[in-house]
């Protein structure tokens, strides 16, 4: 039996993105089985895999860690009792493997035997099994000296050790639990929008119910689950991790209907300048009262008792404790003048819901592109993080549209995303003026810009394309693209005030 292996286990041991894997299986370079590939053809695709060589995956990860201030929960060894666990089933497999290829050795030392005596019988019949025999012996020095299939079942059994692979049951999605991560945390790092609300085991909501595989409960929990509950395998994912690789059937959230308003007080963590005219502002929740919330949408912070504003999260809920928030900090802006010059870090901002429905399409099998005007570039960051944590979008294109290079004032973050990942591109579009302040020009101005997409994009029809920035250009950018064929159910835009 060929040594099967998921995708997603499957992109780590060769260092790609599960996306890069799926292209190579459409394009039948790649055979499949039943969403599984072998790691013999996985070698024959790429056949310089080696164990220390995961070169683009660390870039990967490297990138996720600056996105989405990741803790370094990559390195850090899971829970002992966890790797005792998977040693042992690793051990057991590997007696198991032991066993069977004593049984092996048998029949092939008993074939030689009975092929042997046969060299006393016609001369026709002792040919054919000097024949089979040399094709015996053949294939067995082919195996011995087949190097990188060990090396790769190697890996494989590193990964095991170190992280399980997890796959959710009604929606098929994917994750692996990393560390000493629960399976809660695991699933919102993979950017999985799961039921959840306190994730410290008191409220039950975060519920799951263990199909396959075995998990341990890691973290306390006061929630009390009934004898019939834990006679179904039902679980507290906030309080358990995945010893070994498991299907579990959990609710995840379908759309912004879903997710429920909320009240939650966070702390300033950090106000750090982004250029010359926009702050970024870093809240940090309660680990027992996180925000839950879609990649694009909106809260309102609240300052004090009487200053409070709307804005669009512009981190991934991959990493819900951690908020960011671009402030566009123009004079007489009360609440820009207020975060730039009187909140201090560790300050209470009460946050508000969340809002808006300028979130991305899961289930689109097509490329995305995004166009951000100016500010519109926060809502567009949390949804590429997003796409980028769910490893789902063959390909991410963002187009920045500002007014001077100096506005685009995340740059870095964009070009290292560019040097780091195959399947994103990004490209500023600098206007040379105020788009805003452009009455009566704005529709050739702004489609003189979006031009560049038409010519990078002949078919637009192909793509998902998300826009986002204030409703005069939304308008403008909405007449034109729907004017160069993209059909309207797959133009998403939101605005940005």
């Amino acid at each position: 039996m060929p040594q099967l292996l998921n995708l997603s286990r499957a992109a780590r041991l060769v260092g790609v993105t599960r996306v890069t894997l799926q292209k190579k299986i459409k394009a039948g370079l790649l055979p499949s089985f039943d969403g599984m590939v072998a790691a013999e053809d996985l070698l024959h695709v790429y056949p310089d895999a080696q164990l220390e060589d995961n070169t683009a995956y660390e870039r990967v990860a490297q990138i996720k860690d600056r996105a989405f201030g990741k803790r370094v929960f990559e390195r850090t060894l899971p829970d002992k009792e966890v790797l005792a666990a998977r040693v042992t089933g690793l051990a057991k497999e590997l007696s198991q493997a032991q066993s069977a290829l004593k049984q092996y050795r048998a029949v092939v030392d008993g074939l030689e035997a009975r092929l042997k005596a046969w060299d006393r019988a016609g001369e026709e019949l002792q040919a054919a099994a000097a024949s089979l025999r040399m094709w015996v012996h053949q294939e067995l020095a082919a195996g011995e000296s087949r190097g990188g299939i060990p090396n790769l079942t190697i890996q494989d059994s590193f990964l095991r050790i170190m992280a399980a692979h997890v796959k959710l049951q009604p929606s098929g999605h994917e994750f692996f639990v990393e560390g000493a991560d629960t399976l809660l945390e695991g699933a919102l790092r993979a950017g999985l929008a799961l039921n959840y609300g306190c994730s410290s085991g008191n409220c039950g909501q975060c519920k799951a119910k263990v199909i396959s595989g075995e998990v341990l409960k890691v973290r306390p929990h006061d929630y009390v689950l009934s004898e019939s509950e834990k006679a179904a395998g039902q679980v507290l994912m906030c309080s358990n991790t995945a010893v070994t690789d498991v299907v579990i059937e959990a609710g995840e959230a379908e759309s912004t209907a879903d997710i429920p308003f909320q009240h939650v007080t966070a702390h300033v963590k950090s106000i750090e300048p982004l250029g010359d005219a926009m702050l970024l502002l870093h809240l940090q929740t309660p680990r027992n009262n996180r925000l839950r919330f879609l990649a694009g949408q909106n809260v309102v912070l609240q300052l004090g008792h009487s200053i409070s504003a709307e804005f669009p999260v512009a981190s991934c809920p991959c990493d819900d404790r951690n908020l960011q928030f671009h402030i566009h900090n123009t004079p007489g802006n009360l609440f820009a003048d207020y975060v730039a010059t009187r909140l201090q870090k560790g300050e209470a901002v009460a946050v508000e819901g969340p809002t808006g429905g300028f979130v991305l399409d899961e289930d689109s099998p097509r490329p995305l592109i995004f166009i951000a005007f100016g500010a519109g570039f926060a809502p567009v960051k949390s949804l590429m993080e997003h796409a980028m944590a769910l490893d789902t979008a063959e390909s991410v294109q963002l187009y920045w549209i500002a007014p001077r290079e100096d506005d685009l004032y995340f740059s870095n973050w964009t070009r290292a995303w560019a040097d780091a990942l195959d399947n994103f591109i990004y490209t500023p579009l600098v206007a040379g003026g105020d788009l805003e302040t452009a009455a009566g020009r704005q529709q050739a101005l702004v489609g003189g810009l979006l031009q560049r997409i038409v010519e990078d994009h002949p078919k637009l029809g192909d793509y998902d394309v998300y826009v986002a920035g204030s409703e005069p250009l939304l308008d403008v950018a909405k007449k034109w693209l729907l004017a160069q064929g993209l059909p309207e159910a797959q133009l998403i835009a939101g605005v940005v005030r």
